[in-house]
């Protein structure tokens, strides 16, 4: 289930397409389905195994024509390991929460994004955020967790200040907010044994499955109040012309 709406940024056949932090893959895999060149980066060596494995068996299956362009990079996003202006478009989903140096991150994807590019950043929405920190402090007071919880104006400014213009935001996934607080309530590290939370995650399951649209509207109708999920989109703008 996709956070960010491709339809926003949007990627065509051939460009190069950085999905930061991008742990399963999911925003990789859509731009592969576009034919973009995806380079898939996370910190993580097992994520990246795990992407690897859904991608030949995406070939396999013919969900995509070709071997794939780009590739997998471990990489910290503190330290892009690429030259400056080598992606049209990124994709950072739910990272910049786990990062205490979240500006040095928005500088570096700034930095990489070409002139013109197009950038999507999420992170976990404030108010249904504050409910699960609010509910277990074991949520966020993990190695790896969440370190902070965003108010939009936050965010855009960093991206502002980072030299981003502002596109617009959406929420996403409302649906989750309620799972979440029902593994906060119920103590998140043991929650997979509840009976409530598995049969939540069966209807979160069968909604990506599926895609019933009675469902996916009434999440949408829900996304602007509960979304889980903030997404703000920014353009990286050209460098401005010298005056004659």
């Amino acid at each position: 289930m996709l956070t960010v709406r491709f339809e926003r940024l949007p990627i065509r056949p051939g460009q190069r397409v950085l999905d930061l932090g991008c742990g399963g893959g999911r925003h990789a895999f859509e731009g592969w389905r576009r034919g973009a060149t995806v380079v898939a980066l996370d910190a993580a060596a097992p994520e990246l195994v795990e992407v690897g494995r859904v991608v030949t068996a995406m070939v396999d299956a013919g969900e995509l024509a070709t071997p794939p362009t780009g590739g997998l990079v471990r990489g910290d996003a503190l330290g892009l390991p690429f030259p400056d202006d080598s992606f049209d478009c990124i994709i950072a989903a739910e990272v910049l929460e786990h990062l205490w140096r979240d500006t040095v991150a928005i500088t570096e994807l700034v930095r990489v994004l070409k002139p013109g590019g197009r950038l999507a950043v999420t992170v976990p929405a404030r108010w249904p955020e504050r409910v699960c920190w609010a509910l277990d402090s074991d949520y966020h007071d993990q190695p790896g967790g969440h370190v902070r919880i965003y108010r939009r104006a936050e965010l855009e400014d960093k991206l502002r200040r980072a030299g981003c213009h502002l596109e617009g935001t959406h929420h996403a996934h409302a649906l989750h907010a309620p799972y979440w607080w029902l593994r906060c309530a119920t103590g998140v590290t043991q929650a997979e044994s509840r009976f409530l939370v598995r049969r939540y995650h069966a209807l979160l399951t069968w909604q990506i499955i599926a895609r019933p649209r009675w469902l996916d509207r009434v999440e949408q109708l829900l996304n602007p109040v509960l979304g889980k999920s903030l997404v703000v989109y920014a353009t990286k703008p050209p460098p401005l012309m010298p005056r004659p």
